[in-house]
């Protein structure tokens, strides 16, 4: 890799990380483009997923929270295949294994790297944000009406439990 484009690629990594949450644009798991500014003035919690994980069933909680407090609060979906090889489908299969097996309506994100040297910019800006990474599936980042990161929740905290639906 030359000079240049490495060059480029640390001020780009690095002015993300350094930016606002509303910076942030991302494919959808259909392919839409999603202008995180959308989401000023609104909590997000956002989730990197995985559907051959213990922690899946989740998917029906974070549902529960989208339908039961979407007013206070919009759940995020990233398709994720970092920790054990448990998301290995396509954008497609997954869009279907998680409206056929879950009835997900939240926002799915296609499939990214939350971990790596592949992460995605938005993770890598989480991390700047909070001093956490996620350790396995179904880690849980809170994002208040500001765009700042509130709280970090590992994988075994449900979406539903008071330590997440008390801060909405």
């Amino acid at each position: 890799m030359n000079k240049l484009l490495y060059l480029l690629i640390f001020i780009t990594s690095t002015a993300m990380a350094q930016g606002s949450f509303y910076d942030f644009k991302m494919a959808s798991i259909d392919g839409e483009t999603i202008d995180f500014s959308k989401y000023k003035g609104q909590k997000v919690l956002i989730v990197n997923t995985a559907s051959e994980c213990g922690y899946t069933p989740q998917y029906e909680d974070l549902q529960a929270l989208h339908e039961q407090f979407g007013g206070k609060v919009t759940v995020l979906g990233f398709p994720a295949n970092n920790f054990g090889g448990q998301e290995p489908g396509s954008n497609l299969q997954i869009a279907q294994f998680c409206k056929k097996n879950y009835g997900v309506s939240f926002q799915l994100f296609e499939k990214i790297d939350v971990t790596g040297k592949d992460r995605a910019p938005l993770y890598a800006w989480l991390e700047k944000q909070s001093g956490k990474v996620p350790t396995w599936n179904f880690c849980k980042y809170l994002i208040d009406e500001n765009g700042k990161v509130v709280q970090f929740f590992p994988s075994a905290v449900n979406p539903m439990d008071e330590q997440v639906t008390g801060l909405l």
